[in-house]
């Protein structure tokens, strides 16, 4: 899983050939920390088919406003340089991996 800022979001997200999920995260955020190894297991297994990203809220603000980002986690998938889906809270693996089905 990797980490993107403001000023690589376009590059890493926007220009990815790959499909894009997105957690808008932050430190201080528990139900984020709770995710964190979720994504990382997705992040193995679905490599080949989807990108896994975590920006910082607090250290990026340009990309969160863009997206009026509100809770934590958000998260948004990004396909073709489009977000086609958003889901905010925490969720068990495999509730996520249903909600991404569509979009995998």
């Amino acid at each position: 899983m990797t980490d993107v800022t403001d000023e690589d979001f376009e590059a890493e997200v926007i220009g990815s050939e790959l499909p894009v999920l997105v957690e808008f995260t932050a430190d201080w955020c528990p139900p984020c920390r709770q995710m964190a190894p979720v994504l990382k297991a997705l992040a193995l297994e679905e490599g080949d088919r989807l990108k896994v990203v975590q920006l910082n809220v607090d250290h990026n603000p340009e990309t969160t406003n863009a997206y009026k980002v509100l809770s934590m986690p958000t998260f948004m998938v990004f396909r073709g340089g489009e977000p086609v889906k958003a889901m905010v809270g925490a969720r068990p693996r495999r509730r996520l991996l249903e909600e991404l089905s569509d979009v995998l």
